[in-house]
């Protein structure tokens, strides 16, 4: 197959990821834009198996099949609970893999660097003709991506050098930071923020030295200064998002997702891959374009999420007085009779529960009574960005109903009943009135301003991200008890 070929198929299948990302946009073509990057992405491998330098075709298949059969058992054994953590571990071989064709690239440079001496001067150095006709013959066997190092300047290797050490920079602090992200998503590492003695001092020390480094790399391709400096970005990787508390974890997904695109980018330019280049750059900046939206939301500062360390509380929180009122199944069935409008606030604790199901059931038996009923969509509900509306079209919920913040946060007030269903920060009023809050100041739903607070809720601990809630305790707040699923189910068994 020739180059023409390759370069028409990268080109569709550039499109078909353009288009998968905008159809991701709206619950109603998301089926359809995952079906275009599906086809997307199996017209690339197919143009690069036969497209030029290919080979190795019985290795080719055999990681195709591993690999397949690898992504078939995790699509069909994980829930979608765990998804957050599967994305930060997806983003994490992203980030490895970045690495590896980092360090093979370099190795390539200098099994090649004969030939690209040659190449930039052939009659020079003194040879005999002998070595110019071995020189000239090992150059024409060379094939695939040695072939196109060996025929590069001393100028195009410098810069290919570079490219290859931001790649490996990137790709490292990709890998140790999604290791990090997975294990403070599974509950395997401790969600709250932790830092060395020393605090960003260490991230920048360790930044400094990759930036002197890069300077020693480009100058003499020192495998050393490749080594050393790929420690320093392990080890930034994982300082990093340990700094960086429960309550930012979706920001960090999507941080993160944004760092595999542009490690896939670098590593996409030392190849001289096209579509690896688009892919990469669209993935990388739709990731920080998603990062910012959402730092937003939390009234955070986009740029020091990414330098990490949020999470943490500046002084004294303020002190929450009052008790916990429970309210039964039999009580929330007469509070839901007696409501005209109801809106319903999902979390994190719903999808652990996998009471999406349940809540959708209400939902239907709510509206043939002729009752009003919304759901309440934080930006960052849950650990992933748009988790809770994935959900809720898993269960079949109108997606004329679901309503994001700011398009319902003014309704509250004119709303009889709102239920909370696994959330914590997203419905904090702490963010409002307490300055010393982790939270401060990030925009919430403001469900206090129903007329009644039903919380359901697994029982009376601080959540994932370990903030007190003062809305638990408030006078029109009543704590539903229990597994969000069976107490749905309990309530269902009172609503006709």
């Amino acid at each position: 197959m020739d180059y023409g070929f390759t370069t028409a198929a990268y080109v569709v299948a550039a499109v078909l990821f353009i288009l998968s990302l905008g159809g991701l946009s709206g619950q109603e073509s998301a089926k359809r834009a995952v079906w275009y990057g599906i086809v997307g992405m199996a017209l690339a491998v197919a143009a690069t198996l036969v497209g030029p330098g290919a080979g190795l075709w019985p290795l080719s298949l055999v990681l195709l099949l591993l690999g397949g059969a690898a992504g078939w058992v995790v699509a069909t054994r994980v829930q979608m609970t765990e998804m957050p953590q599967l994305v930060a571990a997806m983003h994490s071989l992203v980030g490895l893999a970045a690495v590896f064709i980092g360090f093979n690239t370099h190795v390539e440079v200098g099994r090649m660097a004969e030939l690209i001496g040659f190449a930039a001067n052939p009659l020079g150095d003194g040879r005999t003709l002998a070595e110019l006709e071995r020189l000239t013959r090992l150059a024409q066997e060379v094939t695939g991506f040695a072939a196109v190092i060996a025929h590069k300047t001393p100028v195009e290797i410098s810069i290919l050098r570079v490219e290859t050490f931001l790649g490996v920079f990137i790709g490292a602090v990709t890998f140790t930071g999604s290791v990090v992200a997975y294990g403070k998503l599974a509950g395997r590492i401790d969600g709250k923020a932790r830092k060395l003695p020393g605090g960003h001092m260490l991230n920048a020390a360790a930044a400094l030295l990759s930036a002197v480094l890069l300077v020693v790399y480009v100058g003499n391709g020192s495998t050393i200064a490749l080594l050393v400096m790929t420690l320093a970005a392990l080890f930034v990787g994982w300082h990093l998002i340990m700094g960086i508390g429960g309550a930012d974890m979706p920001v960090v997904v999507s941080m993160l997702n944004s760092y595999s695109g542009w490690a896939a980018a670098a590593i996409g330019f030392s190849l001289g891959n096209d579509l690896l280049i688009v892919v990469g750059a669209l993935v990388g900046s739709s990731g920080a374009i998603l990062s910012y939206i959402m730092c937003r939301a939390m009234n955070r500062s986009f740029i020091s999420v990414i330098l990490g360390g949020f999470g943490g509380s500046t002084g004294p929180a303020m002190e929450v007085t009052g008790e916990q009122v429970a309210i039964d199944a039999e009580g929330v069935a007469q509070a839901l009779h007696d409501a005209d409008s109801v809106i319903l606030i999902p979390g994190y604790g719903m999808a652990v529960a996998q009471a999406q199901q349940s809540v959708s059931e209400l939902v239907r038996r709510l509206r043939a009574q002729g009752k009003t009923v919304r759901f309440a969509i934080h930006p960052v509900a849950g650990r992933l960005p748009g988790h809770m509306n994935v959900l809720l079209a898993e269960a079949k919920v109108p997606y004329d109903i679901v309503m994001e913040m700011d398009e319902i946060n003014d309704d509250f007030p004119d709303t009889d009943v709102a239920i909370v269903i696994g959330s914590n920060d997203i419905v904090n009023p702490a963010a409002q009135e307490d300055p010393n809050s982790p939270i401060a100041g990030m925009p919430v739903l403001e469900c206090w301003k129903a007329r009644l607070v039903i919380v359901s809720k697994r029982g009376q601990g601080t959540g994932y991200s370990g903030i007190e809630n003062p809305l638990f305790y408030k006078e029109n707040t009543r704590m539903f008890y229990g597994d969000a699923k069976k107490s749905l189910d309990e309530l269902l068994t009172r609503i006709a």
